[in-house]
């Protein structure tokens, strides 16, 4: 069989094609949602989210509600609660998450073996996903949801950029940043409810972890970031489908597997690029993996423009900022100077 061979044959059965359609439009949705969690350190979040819509899928399969209906408002319910438990109680930002996270997930296991013992329900497909098993109606759901929020994510995408970045630089800026958290959280939800089909609950948060992670590893613009993610999150779904198809897998977790060895082999391109010079291209990359050699900045695309400060012999002046990632790889707000890395 030849190398083409390979690539056209599962495409004359019609699943093929449907689980192909659902690969690229999940590995492309993940990706873009990913790259805000993966830049605003709230990757444990997404986590707390994508397993929060399991009691709402249960729920919604008992009263024979549309289950994207039932985890999308599950998956609110969580981050509101979530939100709560942060604002009302001494509770830490980690140990609330763990609360929401073990409450909704145990609560929908619970449900969901509640619901095998009257029907016939395979709990795998919640989980891992059955992106073979998709049929035509699931996959338009799941495109429009794409369509949904990838309209949401270009029409707030500086709102988005300036909270990711700083969230009280935004809020002094006049941002409603709350509403653009919980906006962000709402979006996050829907993109578990358009991939579970595809990749199940459990694999969603690696699809767009893994994929955001190794793509900011390889520069310092989101714009930039958000573009290898989602050419990353394609590939990976893609190559993992075809894996699954030819050697008798599971799809979802070959899917998440694939994904994962991107990111070890970019991961480990940093050491073996040690010698090579800083100003090349392989350098720059050696820089941006194992930070050195580069500043690893991850700036906006476009200049923001901040609050307008009061005018009067009073008024401070405030140095031209921008983001930049130290020798441990936390981001940090420092004065602009001239640098030899370009802006």
């Amino acid at each position: 069989m030849g190398f083409v061979n390979l690539w056209v044959e599962p495409l004359g059965y019609e699943f093929m094609v449907r689980a192909l359609i659902s690969a690229v439009l999940v590995g492309s949705l993940c990706a873009v949602m990913g790259s805000y969690l993966v830049v605003r350190r709230l990757s444990l979040l997404g986590l707390v989210v994508s397993n929060s819509v399991v009691p709402g899928i249960a729920v919604a399969f008992l009263l024979y509600v549309n289950i994207f209906v039932g985890g999308f408002i599950s998956g609110i319910l969580a981050t509101v609660g979530l939100g709560w438990l942060q604002g009302k109680t001494r509770i830490k930002e980690d140990a609330a998450m763990g609360v929401v996270l073990s409450t909704f997930f145990g609560l929908g296991i619970l449900l969901i073996t509640k619901i095998q013992t009257e029907r016939k329900v395979n709990l795998n497909n919640f989980l891992f996903g059955n992106i073979l098993g998709i049929n035509t109606s699931d996959l338009i759901t799941s495109a429009g949801i794409a369509v949904l929020v990838l309209l949401a994510v270009w029409a707030l995408y500086k709102e988005f950029l300036l909270l990711s970045f700083d969230a009280q630089w935004a809020e002094a800026a006049g941002l409603p940043t709350r509403a653009l958290h919980y906006a962000m959280m709402a979006l996050t939800a829907l993109t578990v409810v358009a991939s579970m089909q595809a990749v199940g609950v459990a694999l969603t948060i690696a699809l767009m972890v893994i994929p955001a992670a190794t793509a900011y590893l390889l520069t310092n613009r989101l714009a930039t970031m958000m573009g290898l993610s989602v050419g990353l999150g394609v590939t990976s779904s893609v190559v993992g489908l075809y894996l699954s198809y030819y050697l008798n897998l599971s799809s979802g977790p070959t899917i998440t597997l694939v994904s994962g060895l991107l990111f070890a082999a970019v991961v480990l391109a940093g050491p073996l690029l040690i010698k090579v010079p800083t100003g090349s291209f392989l350098g720059r990359l050696k820089g941006m993996v194992v930070l050195e050699g580069a500043s690893g900045a991850l700036q906006p695309p476009e200049p923001v423009t901040p609050a307008p400060q009061p005018e009067g012999p009073a008024a401070a002046t405030k140095p031209a900022m921008r983001i930049v990632r130290d020798s441990d790889g936390r981001l940090s707000l420092q004065p602009d100077q001239p640098s030899g890395v370009e802006r």
